[in-house]
């Protein structure tokens, strides 16, 4: 049996009323900021819980713009997780800012307990970034930016529907910045983000930047970015939002079969299910022993197992100059030897789960010391 990581082929392989949709569109040529765009967010930021939502054209874009509203600019910090993905820290860079690492805990997620004694006088923002479907303690980093009077964005790029005590990822801050990449839980047919507020003010600030600064088609505000969400992909957006909380919740039902047959293993490590934390499951991942044996036995039966990921951001060549060497965030650098992430989407069937569990079975019934 063949267990695949990508399901975009399913999500979108029988979708006649998403045809129709596109073939109307079409012959609108209504394709630069649009009618569906702004259905789109209206409908995403609903969804979310915030007053307003903003289309742009990447997750890392919504990062990215969110900073720049608050007015991060080079030389600032900017604190965030020392084990995200390149996006976040790619987004501080762009604006000439300097990240600032924090440590995560086995949540995937920064350990709020080691931000304080990162902040400096040249701290500007925070951006805790909500891995892998969970968040990260916003109840905490609230109460800190609350005290140093520091502006939160929340990369929530991993995490939409995901909440704490029912209160939505994105909503806890100034911004929530979302991805819609393919590989997303509401994704569309190329790159795209959004990023939520209920802020009048910063929701007009981000309409500006998104479209090179222009009040109008003659007259230009401020010098601005091209970060629009093509329309043609919020028709795609419109025809995936009413099924977002059955891919949550389809997601989370995969991931407790997971855990109660991985859990029964004891080379397996399920990482903590946190009480009044709802987990969306972007990425499943658990801890296991012989984790590289383990990978490559799982692709050789057919199972397109991945790690999230193996080189942690702080020790790659293109942040050589902050001057971090392995070992400064050991937590991170422990997972990058020891997480594997298996298919958890909505669309797998119980047999395929079955699969996946059986072969970890098997591997560590072939590996006993």
């Amino acid at each position: 049996m063949k267990v695949r990581y990508s399901y975009l082929k399913q999500q979108f392989g029988n979708a006649p009323k998403l045809w129709r949709d596109l073939k109307k569109f079409v012959n609108t040529g209504d394709f630069t900021l649009g009618k569906p765009l702004s259905e789109f967010e209206r409908k995403f930021a609903k969804l979310i819980g915030t007053k307003y939502a903003v289309g742009v054209n990447s997750g890392t874009d919504a990062i990215k713009l969110s900073l720049k509203v608050i007015g991060i600019k080079k030389g600032d910090e900017v604190i965030t997780a020392a084990n995200t993905f390149v996006a976040t820290v790619g987004a501080i860079c762009e604006l000439g800012a300097i990240p600032v690492f924090v440590d995560c805990d086995d949540t995937f997620c920064m350990n709020t307990k080691l931000i304080k004694k990162k902040i400096t006088k040249k701290t500007k923002a925070i951006v805790p970034v909500h891995f892998t479907g969970y968040m990260t303690n916003m109840i905490e980093i609230n109460k800190i930016a609350k005290k140093y009077k520091i502006p939160v964005v929340e990369d929530a790029c991993q995490s939409i529907l995901a909440s704490i005590n029912n209160k939505n990822s994105g909503t806890w801050s100034n911004f929530g910045a979302f991805s819609l990449h393919p590989l997303k839980n509401i994704n569309v047919w190329s790159d795209g983000g959004i990023i939520v507020t209920s802020n009048k003010k910063y929701a007009e600030k981000l309409r500006l930047l998104r479209n090179h600064g222009l009040i109008n088609r003659d007259n230009v505000k401020i010098c601005g970015y091209n970060s629009r969400l093509d329309t043609i992909q919020a028709v795609v957006g419109n025809w995936l939002i009413p099924k977002a909380k059955q891919i949550a919740n389809q997601r989370i039902k995969n991931a407790k079969y997971y855990d109660k047959h991985l859990s029964k293993i004891n080379e397996v490590i399920i990482p903590p299910r946190i009480q009044n934390y709802k987990i969306v499951y972007h990425l499943y991942i658990i801890f296991v022993k012989n984790r590289d044996k383990l990978l490559k036995y799982c692709l050789k039966n057919g199972i397109e197992a991945k790690v999230h990921y193996p080189i942690p951001i702080y020790r790659q060549p293109a942040l050589k100059y902050l001057g971090h060497k392995k070992g400064d965030f050991p937590v991170t650098d422990w997972h990058a030897k020891n997480i594997i992430s298996f298919p958890c989407d909505q669309h797998l069937k119980k047999k395929e789960l079955d699969y996946v569990i059986s072969v970890v079975n098997r591997f560590y019934e072939k590996n006993k010391n």
